[in-house]
Parts: structure tokens; C-alpha cells; sequence
């Protein structure tokens, strides 16, 4: 009985100190948990650096990102700038052009006045000559005019009425006479034909015109120059 009992103590110790020592397994079997987190944490840290390491990678792509879209942006900025530097050199080429083709109308309109100019000068000049001889002319018109005053007028009214009274041969002698005498005799020849009546002074001219027909043309020419004066 005895040893029974102390068998059955001796079983209920081992089992008790089997159940303590499960028991105590059983407990230290938890904690490999936050072995594993420490190591998963260790595992982490240990992959912190790459992470770190990633996270440049991302933001040295964003920046990369970035500086394309600058670059691309500056590209466009400088097409358009070209562009527009394109557009100011046509514009400049169109004004220029402009300008040239302005400046030989200009030349050609000053060309054609400087002609003009010339032309009128050269005009001018032509009639200057023809206004200095046509008063040229009017003086020797002038000079070469018979002129009759008032107070001669009565004496050759007479002395041509007696000529009438004459013979147209004999008083055509006498006047081709009176031309051919220097000191104006000339002039009284044709002054006297000028106060004959017009039959007699027809057939003294065409007598004088038989014998000396330059001196019948004469004193025709000289006819038409007398002018009287008042």
C-alpha cells in the first residue's frame, strides 16, 4: 500500500513536471512571434536602404519627368521663337522690297522732273531766242515803216493830185527818179503814190514795171508800211 501510493505520487510529480514543462514550452513558443516580427522588422530595416534607395529612383525619374517636359517645353518655346523671328525677317524682306521698289519710282519721278526741268529750260531758252526776234523784227518793221504826220499829210494830198494830172509814163519817170536819190526822196516817192487816186497810181505802177519792175515791186512793199499820225 505503500508503495502504491508512493508510485502514484511519484507519477502525479512526473506528470506535474511534464505539465509544467509543457507548460513551459509551450509559453517560450510564443515568443518566436516577436522573433519573427524582429526579424521581419530586421528584415524591413535590412530593406529600408533599398527602399530608400528606391525612393530616389522615383524621384530622380519625376525629376528626369520634369526636365523632358522642360526641355520639351523650351523646345517649343524656341520653334516658336524661330518662327516668329522667321516671320519678322519676311516681314523685314516685304518692307524692304517695298522700300526699294519706292525709292526707284522715286528716282525714276526724279529722273523724269529733272527731264521735264531741262526741257523747260531748253523751252525757255528757245523762246527767249523767239521773243528777242520777233522783237527784233518789230524794230526793223518799225524802222522800215513810213510814217506821215498830220502837218505833211496836206502837202502830199496836193502834190499827189497834181502827179494824177500828169502822164502815167512821165510821172512814173519822175518818181523812179526820186527812189534812186539818197536823203529820203525814196520815201516821198512812195508817200506821193500813196495820195494818188488808186486808177492813176495803178498805171504809174505798171509803167515803172516795163522799164524797172524791182522798183514797181519796191514801192508795192513800201505802200503797205505807211501808217499815218494824227
Amino acid at each position: 500500500m505503500n508503495k502504491k501510493m508512493i508510485i502514484i505520487v511519484a507519477g502525479a510529480g512526473l506528470i506535474s513536471f511534464g505539465g509544467m514543462f509543457a507548460f513551459g514550452w509551450l509559453t517560450k513558443k510564443a515568443p518566436p512571434a516577436p522573433q519573427a516580427d524582429a526579424e521581419t522588422k530586421q528584415d524591413t530595416d535590412t530593406n529600408l536602404p533599398e527602399l530608400k534607395l528606391t525612393q530616389p529612383q522615383v524621384a530622380s525619374s519625376g525629376t528626369a519627368l520634369e526636365d523632358k517636359m522642360k526641355v520639351a517645353l523650351t523646345e517649343k518655346q524656341l520653334k516658336e521663337l524661330i518662327y516668329e523671328v522667321r516671320e519678322k525677317i519676311k516681314q523685314y524682306d516685304h518692307k524692304l522690297q517695298e522700300l526699294s521698289a519706292r525709292e526707284q519710282n522715286l528716282q525714276t519721278a526724279q529722273e523724269t522732273l529733272k527731264k521735264d526741268i531741262k526741257e523747260l529750260d531748253d523751252l525757255r531758252i528757245e523762246l527767249a531766242g523767239t521773243i528777242s526776234g520777233i522783237k527784233t523784227e518789230q524794230d526793223k518793221l518799225q524802222k522800215s515803216k513810213i510814217e506821215i504826220a498830220g502837218i505833211e499829210k496836206a502837202n502830199l494830198v496836193s502834190i499827189a493830185a497834181t502827179y494824177d494830172k500828169m502822164d502815167a509814163a512821165q510821172a512814173g519817170k519822175i518818181l523812179t527818179n526820186m527812189n534812186q536819190i539818197r536823203g529820203g526822196s525814196g520815201e516821198d516817192a512812195v508817200k506821193i503814190l500813196h495820195y494818188m487816186s488808186e486808177r492813176t497810181k495803178a498805171k504809174v505802177l505798171a509803167v515803172i514795171a516795163e522799164t524797172e519792175p524791182a522798183v514797181s515791186a519796191d514801192f508795192c512793199r513800201r505802200l503797205k508800211q505807211i501808217t499815218q499820225k494824227d
